[in-house]
């Protein structure tokens, strides 16, 4: 069997971002202690059901899973590794820099945590309270520096493209704080503002980069990180040899993934499921739904190429011989040439693949090709 990736979604936060979509609430410590046990409940259950299962990747996202606490998570933690092994693997934990991390991270650490991926956003003081982070970039600058001596040294950051007010002095400041500080991963996302969030209510107020500006954006982070010595390996992710998210590409190579908690997603089994976005749901035993799509079914060479096609490796005539018996398909191949000479596909008789323009476009692209 296969090792699957294991998601552990941790709904816990201070307070809600104004562009943030995920599911999260406050959280008081009655309602953490019946969260972590029901979580474990869960992993319990699933090893009854499927007692040969391992897992190699544990990821726990958010929310803000360091406001669980240590002992919580920690307790979480050596529930997964007696389910599900954890041999060898590679286990983060998601966590903002708002707050003095050291006890933190030391205590994780002891545990098995190995990797830490931290909200950063920014470093330019305007641009995180335009999107309502609580921290600095001296904070931030800490919370690298805690991980470190705690012993874990495979940090990532997260940075946000095109956010209210900024330029390319700025981003070009935020990225050159990232590579000072010697992270070994980044993941640089476009900002989309999202229904049901605070920006969406005040969209036609908000002073976001054109569109245009964003790609420029865009392609200048790529650049920064590429001469920094973070590869591209994704539309958004970029890291040093070795380095890249192995619990993200369990998704992107269509590799089975388990997640638990409210609004955790899985593709388990063939299927694809999820939890709906109710802690209270959650805690009183409500089953996950499932998540069909008729127009791509789960598993299916549509979904996988649409997944690959997200990584700078793109899709390969090797592994779709690998995955389903045949190579990439005439039509698509034929597509991706067409825009070749737009410097928006890259095809070759073993791969086809986007550069980094084209991933700007890729939807657009995807829609055209499958």
């Amino acid at each position: 069997m296969t090792p699957i990736g294991l998601y552990i979604h941790v709904p816990f936060c201070d307070g809600k971002c104004p562009y943030c979509d995920f599911f999260s609430m406050r959280g008081n410590a009655e309602t953490m202690d019946k969260y972590t046990n029901s979580i474990i409940n869960k992993i319990k259950k699933y090893k009854l059901e499927y007692p040969k299962m391992q897992a190699d990747t544990l990821y726990f996202g958010g929310g803000t899973p360091n406001l669980l606490g240590a002992e919580r998570l920690c307790s979480i933690l050596t529930a997964a590794k007696e389910a599900f092994g954890l041999k060898n693997a590679e286990i983060t934990v998601e966590a903002n820099p708002d707050r003095n991390l050291r006890d933190f991270f030391r205590q994780v650490k002891q545990e098995g945590v190995n990797r830490v991926s931290l909200g950063l956003q920014s470093t330019n003081a305007k641009e995180l309270c335009a999107l309502g982070r609580r921290h600095t970039a001296k904070d931030a600058a800490r919370a690298v520096e805690d991980a470190h001596a705690a012993g874990i040294e495979n940090v990532s950051l997260d940075l946000m493209l095109a956010v209210p007010g900024q330029t390319r002095d700025s981003l070009r400041e935020s990225i050159r704080f990232c590579l000072n500080v010697g992270v070994t991963h980044l993941s640089a996302y476009l900002l989309r503002v999202e229904e049901h969030t605070a920006f969406w209510q005040k969209r036609r107020q908000l002073s976001l980069p054109d569109e245009e500006q964003a790609a420029e954006l865009y392609e200048m982070t790529c650049s920064e990180l590429e001469s920094g010595g973070l590869s591209q390996y994704e539309i958004s992710n970029f890291a040093k040899p070795g380095r890249e998210s192995r619990h993200n590409l369990k998704y992107w190579n269509l590799q089975p993934s388990l997640g638990l908690g409210p609004a955790a997603h899985s593709f388990f089994n063939g299927k694809r499921f999820y939890w709906p976005r109710s802690l209270q749901g959650f805690l009183n035993g409500e089953e996950p739904l499932s998540e069909e799509d008729s127009d791509i079914p789960a598993g299916s060479f549509t979904e996988y190429a649409m997944l690959r096609l997200r990584l700078t490796a793109g899709l390969t005539e090797t592994e779709c011989h690998e995955h389903f018996g045949c190579g990439i398909p005439e039509h698509l191949r034929k597509t991706a040439k067409h825009y070749e000479q737009a410097g928006l596909t890259a095809v070759s008789p073993e791969c086809v693949r986007f550069t980094p323009k084209g991933f700007l476009v890729s939807n657009a692209l995807l829609a055209e090709m499958l």
